[in-house]
């Protein structure tokens, strides 16, 4: 009895840990097939909210083994910016992968955040997946961690979370620290991470802190790079 063949799926990628995930499971599935990561850059430099630089998600990528398409989009870009950037950029996809139809998105719980992805990409004629969507966050997070991800916080929302939560790494000594109404994803945008390894990887990467910035006056960002090369 043969198979049908695994679909072709793109995989919205912000280098945190839940889009790492999102892939692993896809990864996993004998119904799809990952082939590539698309990330929007604000100025084309950095992921907005995580503040990831460029060369960090595109070491990333390497990692993972996947091609990365970029949306550069203006800095604190609206809505109506972020459709066109995303819109270019899968219309690009298309164009290197004819018939593509499918990305997936590490969203977990948040319905309107969903809805939102539903109408545009149905507007545009693609179809989003959400392979995290109605787990529980704290088993979530519980897997990524006893699977071997490693993240560290690049970003907290200082009016949710104190400043020493900032770069630590995502384990469980910090689940356990978190604050009871302080989702453990992370889910209402209360921090974001940047992922370093984990099985999605083919090797890890070396990331480095750099120096703190407040973003948007609320969120507290630490510039994480790539280590200088000798």
């Amino acid at each position: 009895m043969s198979h049908a063949p695994a679909i072709p799926i793109l995989v919205s990628f912000s280098g945190g840990k839940d889009a790492a995930w999102t892939l692993h499971r896809l990864q996993q599935s004998s119904h799809y097939r990952p082939i590539g990561l698309l990330t929007t850059l604000e100025d084309g430099a950095q992921v907005a909210l995580h503040g990831l630089r460029r060369e960090v998600i595109a070491a990333q990528a390497r990692a993972l083994g996947l091609p990365l398409l970029e949306a550069p989009m203006p800095d604190r870009a609206d809505n109506l910016a972020y459709e066109g950037a995303f819109a270019t950029a899968l219309e690009l996809a298309r164009l290197r992968w004819p018939g593509l139809a499918h990305i997936a998105f590490g969203d977990i719980f948040l319905a309107d955040i969903k809805a939102y992805r539903d109408q545009v990409c149905g507007r545009l004629g693609w179809t989003a997946v959400y392979p995290l969507f109605g787990a529980d966050s704290r088993s979530l997070a519980d897997a990524m961690i006893a699977a071997g991800l490693k993240a560290r916080i690049c970003c907290i929302d200082s009016e949710r979370l104190s400043a020493d939560f900032l770069a630590r790494q995502f384990n469980r000594s910090l689940l356990d620290q978190l604050p009871p109404d302080i989702d453990p994803c992370g889910e209402y945008g209360e921090f974001h991470t940047c992922v370093f390894d984990g099985p999605m990887f083919q090797h890890p990467i070396a990331i480095e802190r750099g120096a703190s910035s407040l973003y948007r006056n609320r969120f507290l960002r630490a510039d994480f790079r790539l280590p200088a090369s000798d």
